[in-house]
């Protein structure tokens, strides 16, 4: 047994015997105050050759706390801020993304490493995975979301991903500095935000949905309040006044499930001034329609490979909600109810940009609903289109030039 796992073994029974006799926290400096203490003494005690050198005493103590209450060997990309993402497809292949590049890390584990960790990881949530629920979602203390799949729905190995909100933007003029939008489009956004326009972000996966729709709703105005609904937290909002909420699982009786629909109509009895849908995929989109149809505010994130493609799901999602909801009703439904749809892509460098902000009319033709270019991509570069968003009239009752926010007059 090597010098680190034997200091981490006695750091363990001291844990043990301290929380046993009440005088333990689990505070994160008082843990590195009893790691420091052991392996000092550990040190001490090796020097006459009965123990295994330490070698680096600082590097120890880091490999022990994060072996005790961190992580263990995945702990280093957890505190790499340029790492974006962890993903494990076997033991012997631990993979992690910077600025949206893929690269295999050098981290081999085993089995057991992997379950323990996802175990670990789930400690805090109240989440499980077994034969019974081979997946999981879940959110970290960190804000991450981790999401596990086990055999036999996958082949032999547990898949394990950890997605981090690494925070590089909190507002539309940190995406500018990023590049992920030109300061033009970033100043009609945050007006049409704040004129109350009904927002959905689009994109595919890992183009910086969730981040884009963070830096949208700072632009809420904060005497507003802001209900959340997701399956799994991952909007981290700085607004003023914020109720977040989260889908549940089954119990092991399957009962006590809580879906994102019934989220949604929870959401519009705790007085919204704005309701958020973190992302719609399946009939919730219809309950998230209809309070936008209604007059109430709202934003939301959907996977597609365009703002036309997105605005065509949104006709066809609320399909999945019975048999009574027809496209007759769906299709008006879309075009009354949504303003702009704000589409994001990851470029092959890694980095995620605004592709187009496209106007819903508010009219509807043969089942398609017309939209009109804010902002398009020409030459690769963000720039103002042909079309104007719908509802002037409340950019300027929020005290906003529109002509001017576009740079020209109607």
């Amino acid at each position: 047994m090597d010098a680190v796992r034997l200091v981490e073994d006695e750091v363990r029974a001291q844990v043990r015997r301290r929380i046993a006799a009440g005088s333990f926290r689990g505070e994160a400096a008082e843990l590195r105050s009893l790691v420091d203490a052991v392996v000092l003494d550990y040190d001490l005690r090796s020097l006459d050759g009965s123990l295994p050198g330490l070698g680096d005493r600082d590097d120890a103590v880091r490999e022990v706390v994060a072996a005790v209450s961190g992580f263990g060997p995945l702990q280093r990309y957890f505190d790499d801020p340029a790492v974006e993402e962890i993903w494990i497809n076997e033991p012997g292949k631990v993979f992690v993304a910077r600025a949206g590049v893929p690269e295999l890390t050098t981290t081999i584990l085993d089995e057991d490493t992997v379950a323990e960790l996802v175990e670990r990881m789930l400690a805090t949530t109240g989440r499980r995975v077994d034969l019974s629920s081979p997946f999981v979602d879940a959110s970290l203390p960190d804000g991450s979301r981790v999401h596990v799949v086990i055999p036999d729905v996958t082949r032999r190995h547990w898949a394990v991903n950890v997605r981090r909100f690494v925070a590089r933007a909190r507002r539309l003029e940190d995406l500018v500095e990023l590049g992920s939008l030109t300061a033009p489009a970033a100043r009609f956004l945050s007006a049409a935000v704040a004129a109350g326009l009904n927002l959905l972000v689009s994109g595919a996966t890992q183009a910086g949905k969730t981040a884009l729709l963070n830096c949208l709703l700072a632009a809420v105005p904060a005497h507003q309040r802001v209900i959340t609904c997701e399956e799994v937290f991952e909007l981290q909002l700085q607004n003023r006044d914020v109720v977040a909420m989260q889908c549940r699982q089954p119990n092991l009786e399957g009962r006590g499930e809580i879906p994102l629909r019934r989220l949604v109509k929870e959401a519009l009895r705790m007085r919204p001034d704005r309701l958020v849908v973190g992302e719609v995929r399946q009939a919730e989109s219809l309950d998230l329609l209809i309070a936008l149809n209604s007059g109430l505010p709202g934003a939301a994130t959907v996977h597609a490979n365009s703002a036309a493609d997105a605005v065509a799901k949104m006709c066809t999602l609320p399909l999945l909600a019975g048999e009574n909801v027809t496209s007759g009703f769906v299709v008006p439904a879309v075009a009354a109810s949504l303003d702009l749809v704000v589409h994001a892509e990851l470029d092959v460098d890694g980095r995620r940009r605004v592709r187009e902000v496209v106007a819903v009319t508010g009219r509807s033709e043969g089942g398609v609903v017309e939209t009109a270019d804010v902002f398009t991509t020409r030459a690769g570069e963000l720039v103002r289109g042909s079309g104007w968003p719908p509802h002037r009239e409340r950019f300027a009752r929020a005290g906003f030039d529109l002509p001017a926010l576009l740079g020209e007059r109607p």
